[in-house]
């Protein structure tokens, strides 16, 4: 029983953790999908682009590609820029003599740059020369292309410029108003190059995208990858750069002019002409540009140069070209990101291990998406890491809140949140005069011993089963909490006296099936206070917590009368408690200002009639109260653990006491002391070392101190209160055990006892003057064997007649006291009563 129950909850408590996590997930990627929408990210996932680009390893020079470079050094030797014509068409007639596959000038040439402008135009005529243009917009007005090239050997400058001025995409192609399609520089270049090999074709599948070789060119649209509202002009895709120092082989235009090149450079390649100057200004800020401290920015010749050899690569090696997710995956995407964060902030409670794995989780993200764009796929990278740690964050806050309100075995209320519930159950009631509600205040019996017997993991087990024996047993609408160690408080609503009498019953009853705990059954009792809520004549006592309280009160004067019980609460009650703690607080201040006394009783031996020792009794002489009973004041510090300090008072004292007497009387044998040990003192593991330092104190023998335990002190661990006791009768103490035969002792440990002495408790005693030979005789009878067998003698207490102690006589009982010889005196009447020699 006890595997299943603790499945069922393992299982509640997977939905417990699973939800706020899902919950908590699906909101924070509700609202980081709208601030992505609003434009909100784009700027980071961008940067993200550029990182990633940057992570990417170096491909390497085209070496399909040669860039003649227009560099600074060329601009000052050649005397001016733009340069003029005749040196260009120089560098075209020459280039055209090693039989280049393409020529692309990536120059402006639609004014006349003399001297040479008919020569150069002579040479733009040529079947592989593709010329350069830019298309008018609202911004600036367009540059034509140089006189005489034919349209499908003309591209525009495809440069486009994201809003933070970096070059991400590559516009192929734009349809004019004319209807035609105007495509760019680079892939008019390209074109060129495979004109007898593949053309471009429409996908059958998808009618919007193009096919060219082994690729498949993918538009962007407006919220590809990391955009947002990105601008729908023409056929644009995502430029994957190829390297960062040297995209192609690069060559000066004086080497082109002066011959200084290698034929194979250019044989079946692709040239492209273009400038490379800073004083030019074509240069343009590029993924690379936050790593590149010298020259951050990258020449625009360059840049067409990574665009052509995206295409060539993309076409002819099917080199994957970037793609992205529709927004339906990017939105999973998020979600399992920020549900991740929001598990892993809900099942690991320490902040630096959550951190840590929060962390992994992180790089785990980096890489997958690392992965993934190597690949050639572009995913959100800052999102899921904004949802994964936004996520985090908010339940692991929530967390603390849930744990700071509930309890982490069970995941029930605790008694925070429990006073909550009885709050809002009172202020229901106003205004409803016949609206009840009762609050049941709950103990299991014997707990401790559950847990010291078979271990906390199955206190825990049989906590966990109690819970759910107790949440079948209410209704759907009450709440169950746990308010304590082994204390559970259930708030019923809409109830009267008899139905929360009705429902302690069937707890009672849900609680008689053994539990199964480590293979062996477990039988658990529970003690109940009922405290009723809403009653017209309530008064200051309609608070949550008094409410609490007064349950609770109840409860433990339930657990006073037996175990397996309920109470309902009354005003009483609530005095005897509010007594009690009083009591509890004056013991305390007692203790320091020394408001105890000792009284002492006389032992009388029966032989002589004469007294051998005295008992002392600790009184409490109260400034106010006067003098308290001890069976008010010691049960109290038994609990609260007062009876240490006092118990150890009482030993000094009565030692000194002894002492004193010892001196005043000569006494044959020598009078002795008997004082009780509480269970707590006797526990402790100084006890031997005390007994020696308060003998050595005040100068008293050994052998004329009796210390007395009850039965069951000793029977709570045999074994140990064995050793115990041999170790005090090391010090030649005399031992007694006192209220025998109201306990439980084996008479098999009784026999190992190093003890001298049984002490017959004064309820057998008192009813033996009735009787000849009535059962109360035959058990002191037996009593007195016994002890002599065991060579112990006896001391009969609470002998109170004549006949009583005839009778003590008759059965060889050795000694007794009671008020027939004296009550209990102070020390200056002992002293007296000593004094005047009585004998009885």
């Amino acid at each position: 029983m006890s595997v299943a129950t603790g499945l069922n909850l393992s299982s509640q408590n997977r939905g417990v953790w699973i939800l706020p996590a899902m919950l908590a997930g699906a909101t924070v990627t509700l609202l980081n999908m709208g601030v992505r929408q609003l434009g909100g990210m784009q700027s980071w996932e961008l940067g993200s682009f550029d990182s990633l680009v940057r992570l990417q390893p170096d491909s390497g020079p085209d070496r399909r590609l040669l860039v003649v470079a227009i560099s600074e050094a060329d601009i000052q030797a050649l005397g001016r820029f733009p340069i003029s014509d005749k040196a260009i068409a120089q560098t075209l007639t020459k280039l055209q003599k090693y039989q280049p596959k393409v020529i692309g000038l990536d120059l402006y040439r639609d004014l006349p740059q003399q001297p040479g402008n008919q020569e150069l135009l002579t040479q733009l005529k040529a079947p592989n020369v593709v010329g350069i243009n830019k298309l008018s917009d609202s911004d600036s007005p367009g540059v034509p292309a140089p006189p005489g090239i034919p349209p499908d050997r003309v591209g525009f400058n495809d440069l486009v410029l994201d809003g933070d001025g970096v070059v991400r995409r590559h516009l192929l192609s734009v349809s004019q108003a004319e209807k035609n399609t105007a495509f760019s520089f680079s892939v008019q270049v390209a074109l060129l190059y495979f004109k007898d090999r593949v053309q471009p074709k429409n996908s059958p599948v998808h009618p919007h995208q193009i096919n060219w070789g082994k690729a498949e060119f993918v538009p962007l649209t407006s919220d590809s990858g990391g955009y947002a509202n990105l601008d729908a002009r023409g056929y644009q895709i995502l430029l994957k750069y190829r390297s960062a120092k040297e995209v192609a082989r690069q060559v000066s235009i004086r080497q082109v002019l002066n011959g200084e090149i290698d034929p194979r450079w250019v044989k079946d390649k692709i040239v492209l002409i273009g400038t490379t100057a800073p004083s030019t200004r074509d240069l343009f800020l590029t993924p690379y540009s936050p790593a590149q401290e010298q020259s951050p920015k990258m020449p625009g010749v360059l840049v067409h140069a990574q665009m052509l050899s995206q295409i060539l690569s993309a076409v002819v090696d099917g080199r994957s070209l970037f793609w992205v997710w529709p927004e339906w995956a990017e939105i999973w995407w998020n979600a399992a990101w920020a549900v991740v964060g929001g598990i892993v902030a809900w099942r690991i409670q320490h902040p630096a291990r959550a951190g840590l794995v929060g962390g992994v989780a992180l790089m785990g993200l980096l890489g997958i998406s690392f992965g993934i764009f190597t690949g050639g796929g572009w995913v959100p990278l800052v999102s899921p890491a904004l949802g994964l740690v936004v996520t985090g964050v908010g339940v692991s806050a929530y967390r603390k809140l849930y744990d700071a309100f509930h309890d982490s075995l069970t995941g029930l209320p605790n008694r925070d949140l429990f006073v909550n519930f009885l709050g809002r159950a009172i202020a229901h009631t106003r205004g409803r005069p016949s609206y009840r509600f009762a609050v049941l205040f709950l103990d299991l019996d014997r707990f401790k011993v559950i847990n010291d017997s078979l271990g906390h993991l199955a206190g825990d087990e049989l906590l966990i089963s109690v819970v759910l024996r107790l949440r079948a047993s209410i209704g759907a609408a009450d709440t169950v909490a746990r308010v304590g160690g082994d204390h559970f408080a259930i708030l019923v609503r809409n109830i009267n006296v008899d139905s929360a009498v009705d429902l302690a019953d069937r707890i009672h009853q849900a609680l008689i099936v053994p539990f199964e705990l480590k293979g062996q059954e477990v039988f658990v009792t529970a003690s109940i206070g009922i405290a009723l809520g809403g009653e017209p004549a309530a008064t200051v006592r309609e608070q949550p917590e008094h409410l609490l309280r007064d349950a609770h009160t109840a409860m433990y004067r339930a657990k006073a009368l037996g175990t397996g019980r309920y109470q309902v609460f009354n005003a009483s009650m609530h005095a005897v408690a509010v007594e009690r703690l009083q009591l509890e607080t004056d013991l305390r201040l007692a203790l320091k200002r020394r408001e105890f006394v000792l009284h002492y009783q006389p032992f009388v031996s029966f032989a002589s009639g004469r007294i051998i020792g005295f008992e002392a009794l600790v009184r409490w002489l109260h400034p106010v109260r006067g003098l308290i009973a001890p069976m008010k004041f010691i049960p109290v510090a038994e609990e609260t653990g007062a009876i240490v300090p006092l118990g150890e008072w009482v030993l000094e004292e009565a030692c000194r006491q002894l002492r004193l007497w010892q001196g005043m009387f000569d006494f044959d044998p020598p009078l002795i002391m008997s004082v009780n040990l509480s269970g707590k003192q006797f526990a402790q593991p100084d006890l031997v070392d005390r007994l020696k330092a308060i003998l050595g104190t005040t100068g008293l023998k050994a052998e004329s101190l009796k210390l007395e335990i009850t039965e069951s002190v000793v029977m709570d661990d045999v074994e140990s209160a064995i050793a115990v006791l041999k170790q005090m009768k090391g010090l030649n103490v005399k031992l007694g055990i006192d209220d025998f035969g109201t306990g439980y002792s084996s008479l098999s440990y009784l026999s190992r006892f190093p003890t001298d002495t049984l002490k017959v408790d004064k309820s057998f005693v008192g009813r033996m003057e009735t009787e000849s030979e009535g059962e109360n005789v035959a058990i002191v009878r037996t009593i007195v064997a016994l002890a002599h067998a065991l060579s112990m003698d006896v001391i009969a207490e609470g002998v109170e007649t004549a006949a009583q102690l005839a009778k003590l006589r008759s059965i060889g009982c050795e000694y007794g006291q009671g008020y027939f010889f004296a009550k209990p005196l102070p020390s200056e009447a002992a002293t007296a009563l000593m004094a005047s020699g009585p004998q009885w």
